[in-house]
């Protein structure tokens, strides 16, 4: 179709899109910054690492001292900050110190709402060499581990101890926020027995448990994260209420549970280990159990909003690091009734988390 004769709708439809792009930036310099997104999230990683924002906690810092502290070369470490500075990590001051930010108290480790062992988490070198292979994985369908002949990521022989802590401690920052917003979010108060599948050390749990007095629950998940787990019910009181339980969830799951609760496990997996492990769930759980599954529900189309951007990012790092996937309502609800579910509601929480409930159909 010529230009000219252009179907009206479409044209809107593209006027529409314009109007709300995403950027007031001309592309090639929007382009330019997409492009060296990575020179943050390294930079970002580097001042984690360091401790950079706990050594800021008491107020501003000249860089000389911080390098001092740090060991590391000053005019270098002085550059760096100021790129993190120049997008509000830290605020560089009239007389050359370094301040925090409201984004930069947050990178001091155990405050509320800390995200430091999330960004070295997300911005780690084991995540930066799994996103190095996503041409590999766009052009087989297969994550990143597969290419080093592995079968499973989670026992990848490259992992470090420092790799597990790191992973435990982000998701236990993570899980913490998103107990709280799924406590208030989703009515307990039919349930008798929680049990948490693939609960790691215990975060979601606790933070349900405390929330709702007259609830009992169980973590279940690899024996080593089952003794973390105690050690948080423990540190919380919370041991005459809770227990933890070693296992392989493809092989069973701990019986009785009048509800199962599974959080950002499910999209670790592809469709026919999901369905493994949600129809092991379906065989413990009594005949009056509901399923919880807490994850992002993947919107049916994609637009320039923070939502679709960080639903789309998470699917594709699923993609290259677990070979996993986001799902959309429908494929939740054919997920579910080929586990022996039924999908009953979808409750939405502050944590950009939906409750999916469902029940033995």
């Amino acid at each position: 179709m010529m230009a000219a004769e252009q179907d009206p709708s479409q044209a809107k439809a593209t006027d529409s899109a314009a109007r709300t792009a995403p950027s007031n930036l001309a592309p090639p310099i929007l382009l330019y910054q997409l492009a060296t997104g990575h020179y943050l999230s390294r930079a970002l990683f580097v001042a984690a690492k360091l401790g950079i924002a706990d050594l800021l906690k008491d107020g501003p810092r000249y860089y000389e001292e911080l390098a001092k502290a740090t060991e590391t070369h000053p005019p270098s470490l002085r550059r760096m900050m100021r790129l993190l500075a120049s997008v509000g990590v830290f605020a560089e001051q009239e007389n050359g110190t370094f301040a925090l930010t409201p984004a930069g108290e947050c990178l001091r480790t155990g405050v509320p709402g800390s995200s430091r062992a999330m960004v070295m988490l997300f911005a780690g070198n084991r995540m930066h060499d799994n996103w190095g292979d996503l041409e590999y994985s766009v052009k087989t369908g297969e994550p990143a581990f597969r290419r080093r002949g592995l079968t499973d990521v989670f026992q990848d022989p490259l992992r470090t101890p420092e790799d597990d802590a790191t992973f435990d401690a982000a998701m236990a920052d993570l899980t913490r926020l998103t107990a709280i917003a799924v406590a208030a979010a989703y009515n307990f108060k039919s349930v008798t027995t929680l049990v948490d599948v693939g609960g790691g050390n215990g975060a979601l749990i606790v933070g349900i448990l405390k929330a709702n007095p007259a609830l009992r629950g169980i973590v279940f998940d690899q024996p080593a994260a089952a003794e973390r787990a105690k050690a948080q019910i423990s540190q919380n009181g919370l041991e005459g209420r809770c227990q933890a339980v070693g296992g392989d969830f493809f092989k069973e799951v701990t019986a009785g549970g009048d509800a199962y609760i599974l959080k950002h496990v499910i999209h670790d997996w592809d469709d026919d280990r999901a369905r493994a492990i949600l129809r092991n769930c379906h065989k413990a759980m009594t005949p009056q159990g509901k399923l919880l599954i807490v994850e992002g529900v993947y919107p049916s189309r994609i637009d320039w909003s923070h939502e679709s951007r960080g639903a789309a990012a998470n699917d594709c790092n699923m993609l290259v690091a677990t070979g996993g996937r986001q799902r959309s309502e429908d494929e939740f609800r054919s997920l579910y009734q080929a586990a022996g579910f039924r999908l009953t509601t979808i409750v939405p929480t502050a944590a950009r988390v939906s409750v999916i409930e469902g029940v033995r159909a």
